[in-house]
């Protein structure tokens, strides 16, 4: 356990921001499990709907700190994709 002062600060720091980074990694988490969720139901409008706030949660992500810019791009790509083949299948 630390001792100084400066490292007890630290420790209360480092508590605090675990909070909010494991805050932000599970709404991150819990945002693509409801895409890809909307994607196997088969509903190209509400998959559409959830692709945008999707999309908004992946660049806040990033700003963040919780994922790294290509990582999110990666995702928004992959999961644009299936929603293209998804509308053009109900089309």
């Amino acid at each position: 356990m630390a001792n100084h002062v400066s490292s007890l600060k630290r420790a209360r720091q480092t508590v605090a921001k675990t909070a909010v980074n494991r805050a932000n990694r599970t709404k991150l988490r819990g945002i693509l499990r409801q895409m890809r969720e909307s994607l196997v139901a088969g509903d190209a409008k509400s998959a559409a709907e959830q692709y945008r706030s999707t999309v908004s949660v992946l660049d806040k992500s990033v700003q963040k700190g919780v994922l790294h810019a290509n990582t999110a791009s990666r995702y928004k790509s992959r999961l644009n994709a299936r929603l293209k083949t998804l509308a053009t299948k109900a089309a």
